[in-house]
């Protein structure tokens, strides 16, 4: 049975959960990493987090994670449901930047600007399965893309892998790196999965208790650009979360960019290396999570853009049915020299680890 699809043929195969690709001659796969009553599946198209099923605190299994129930659905998707966004992931002025000393124009997608790498960035493309173990103490999986040069209007060629590892009971990690390979180039990625560790299709996530480990955040403009270049302190704001507080207990008072409520601000994570950035807990099934990262920021997404989105087993996802927790580097920081660089030279490496801790 075979289908086309607006930029590649695929041919569905009924019994397997592989897609191939005429276009690209590559295989488009499901791949679960499991470990006891934990489990992940991941796929190989833009290095997306498909599911993540996880007990509650009465044994009873659910899958935490928003998405989608078909691989073609997966290439259709406009809500980035779980792919890891790149080159620059989050949102750049303009779709332009200045790099020792010349402009770059990159696709725009975002009304003005461009986000996540622009309209065929990573979460767009087709990632090789360099190695994969689905069983064992430590499943996991490493996948591989070569960026070129030139892709989405971005210079030089990039080396990038992810590895997706169940490393210990009700742990997953996500480490990614890349590697400029002859030109200097921006480098952000993020994960960007919907969670709701009530169960996907649950309802909302207002009620779930947030604490993050920030006490200064970067303003955003109308367009959820840091325009200011500000970074200014959470205390007293609708934004401080440094004590366990519900996702939804000022959720109205905030504006989350094209005129709708709810988050979408980048925090500024106290603290250098690897340590804890979130713990968010769900009351009703006492399922939690504690995020760790390397990252210098993190930007608060509350779904607000989901509206009757249809999602896994035809469930309908409506505002604020999944929450974001996208470690990265400062929005926008190609165009915000009082920002941290993401500027990665010739031979040097990036590097963006992750830890999702689960317990109930």
């Amino acid at each position: 049975m075979a289908r086309v699809l607006p930029f590649l043929a695929l041919l569905y195969l009924v019994a397997s959960t592989l897609v191939y690709v005429s276009e690209a001659r590559k295989m488009v796969g499901i791949y679960m990493l499991k470990k006891g009553d934990f489990s992940v599946k991941v796929t190989n198209w833009g290095a997306t987090i498909m599911s993540i099923i996880v007990p509650d605190n009465k044994g009873n299994l659910a899958d935490v994670v928003l998405g989608k129930d078909t691989l073609a659905e997966y290439v259709n998707d406009t809500a980035y449901f779980g792919p890891l966004s790149g080159r620059v992931a989050q949102r750049m002025a303009r779709g332009r930047f200045v790099l020792d000393g010349k402009v770059y124009h990159t696709y725009i997608n975002d009304g003005r600007n461009a986000i996540h790498g622009g309209h065929r960035g990573f979460s767009k493309v087709i990632w090789t399965v360099k190695e994969y173990v689905a069983g064992g103490d430590s499943p996991y999986i490493t996948l591989y893309y070569r960026s070129f040069d030139g892709e989405q209007g971005f210079p030089g060629d990039l080396d990038v892998y992810a590895t997706y590892q169940v490393s210990s009971p009700y742990v997953l990690s996500i480490r990614t790196n890349a590697t400029a390979l002859n030109k200097a180039t921006p480098v952000n990625f993020l994960q960007h999965v919907y969670l709701n560790l009530g169960g996907q299709g649950s309802g909302d996530v207002l009620g779930h208790t947030l604490q993050l480990s920030a006490s200064r955040y970067t303003p955003m403009d109308e367009e959820l650009l840091p325009s200011s270049g500000r970074v200014d302190p959470v205390a007293g704001t609708n934004y401080d979360f440094r004590t366990p507080t519900p996702i939804g207990a000022r959720i109205r008072q905030v504006m989350g960019g094209k005129g709708v409520r709810g988050y979408d601000i980048n925090y500024v994570i106290d603290g250098a290396g690897m340590r804890r950035v979130a713990a968010v807990r769900d009351g009703a099934s006492g399922r939690a999570l504690q995020l760790w990262a390397n990252q210098p920021a993190m930007q608060l997404y509350t779904g607000n853009g989901l509206n009757n989105t249809r999602g896994k087993g035809g469930i309908v996802y409506r505002q604020y049915a999944g929450f974001c927790l996208e470690t990265q580097a400062y929005p926008d920081a190609v165009n915000h020299p009082e920002f941290p660089s993401v500027t990665v030279r010739p031979g040097q490496v990036y590097k963006h680890d992750m830890l999702l801790k689960f317990s109930f």
